[in-house]
């Protein structure tokens, strides 16, 4: 039991890691805020403006009374939120297979067709139909609170015409995965978690390489960032040559973020042919020339480092992990008694909802875990984003963490977060940590390298 126990505890740290892992594969965002225009040496970009206000240079991140009274209302609601909205989703789950929805979409499918794929293609639409439908008023009052503070813009006719696209997107490529999951459980019963693991790392791959020519588009416009603003093209290939790398024009993206936020970001995405740098046209219309520079800084780190193949080869580990622990768990539910009735077995379609809630409570589980991995890449990152912009910009640590600062403001980050929330919740260092770090990370003072940029 003590072994079964130790591996367990092995499992959902891979599964933790992949989570995040997933995410940092699919985009490493930068997300953070305030402002700083300084005197430029001649070697240096312009420094420029966007808000015409004096420059205000920061040592901690601080908040005015009333956006601070905000900041940690949302704080509070997000904490609750990230607790009872997965429980919430796991007992959806559990309540259309007690009830036997997932049975009835079942019949419904195979009455229409004899096709295994047809079959799941029926299914995943009454399925997740009904689980999109029954979160979808926790996701409106959700988004009505974002644009009542201001963070979000977007109108609700756009808003659900989002949701119907994501609806379809998550019905096309759960057919694709719930017809290769129960293909390989009827095929091999026993030995279905290594097979199906196998056939999962090339789809991941596509997807990742897709996401931002296919999906991506359909929610947000993109053009190239030389068709913006060609002149910070030319600034940022500053950056790119102090890194020594080769990132051309035609990967550096800007994204119309201000049609449905008033966030700020960028991140870097795609695989191969498809990865690029996507700079938001907020960002660069609340931030300064030098600010910009080091949040592409920061992206550039997650390209450099290679964080998204990274995130990719410990996604595969945390995935196998994920599917041995789902395999045990499937195998005791469905021999239950109580089951039997409703499913015929394991390659049933009607099991889906067995196969997902262990999946689900195991990622929620595992959410310290890999918050830690994506805290890791992202501090990586930011330090990447310091070295490559040193000498580039005046006062490069200040100008980083002035850019934490106007992240922090806008996105109305909580400013006083303990440290079992940060633990729990933050896939990102807090913000106030990375501006103490930008503000005090200066090697060059005691004449060494930085770490990543000589």
């Amino acid at each position: 039991m003590r072994k079964f126990a130790s591996y367990a505890v092995l499992c959902l740290f891979l599964i933790g890691i992949a989570g995040l892992a997933a995410k940092s594969a699919r985009a490493c965002a930068f997300t953070s805020r305030f402002q700083a225009p300084t005197t430029a040496p001649s070697d240096a970009p312009a420094v420029d403006n966007p808000n015409g206000q004096a420059a205000v240079h920061v040592t901690a991140y601080t908040l005015p009374p009333d956006k601070y009274a905000q900041a940690r209302g949302l704080a509070r609601i997000g904490y609750v939120a990230g607790i009872l909205i997965p429980l919430y989703s796991i007992l959806v789950l559990y309540l259309m297979l007690r009830w036997g929805w997932s049975a009835k979409f079942r019949d419904w499918a195979e009455a229409r067709t004899s096709q295994p794929f047809y079959q799941a293609g029926i299914y995943c639409t009454g399925f997740f139909s009904v689980y999109t439908l029954s979160r979808l008023p926790i996701r409106a009052w959700f988004h009505w609170l974002y644009v009542k503070n201001d963070l979000v813009v977007q109108g609700w006719t756009s808003w659900l015409a989002d949701s119907g696209k994501q609806l379809m997107i998550t019905i096309f490529v759960g057919t694709i995965l719930v017809t290769a999951l129960f293909s390989t459980v009827r095929r091999s019963p026993r030995r279905w978690w290594i097979q199906f693991w196998l056939g999962m790392l090339p789809f991941i791959v596509l997807i990742i390489f897709l996401t931002p020519l296919v999906i991506d588009p359909l929610f947000n416009k993109f053009e190239p960032l030389s068709a913006h603003d060609p002149q910070l093209v030319s600034d940022l290939e500053r950056v790119v040559n102090r890194g020594g790398l080769e990132i051309p024009p035609q990967r550096m993206f800007l994204m119309k973020a201000s049609a449905k936020v008033n966030l700020v970001n960028a991140y870097v995405t795609g695989l191969g042919a498809s990865k690029r740098v996507v700079v938001w046209d907020t960002t660069i219309a609340k931030m300064t020339r030098p600010e910009i520079l080091f949040v592409f800084g920061h992206e550039m780190g997650h390209y450099v480092l290679n964080h998204v193949y990274k995130g990719m080869a410990v996604t595969a580990l945390g995935l196998l992990a994920g599917v041995i622990l789902i395999a045990w768990i499937t195998r005791w539910w469905i021999e239950r008694p109580s089951t039997a009735g409703k499913i015929r077995g394991s390659g049933d379609l009607a099991t889906l909802p067995i196969y997902a809630i262990p999946f689900l409570f195991l990622s929620f589980v595992a959410t310290p875990i890999s918050n830690v991995y994506s805290r890791y890449v992202e501090h990586q990152a930011d330090q990447y984003g310091l070295e490559v912009t040193h000498r580039l910009t005046p006062d490069s640590g200040q100008v980083a963490a002035d850019s934490f600062q106007i992240l922090g403001e806008i996105d109305l980050e909580d400013p006083s977060p303990t440290r079992l929330e940060i633990l729990w919740y933050w896939d990102h260092p807090w913000i106030g940590d990375r501006i103490q770090y930008a503000l005090h990370y200066d090697p060059w003072a005691k004449g060494e390298w930085g770490e990543f940029v000589k």
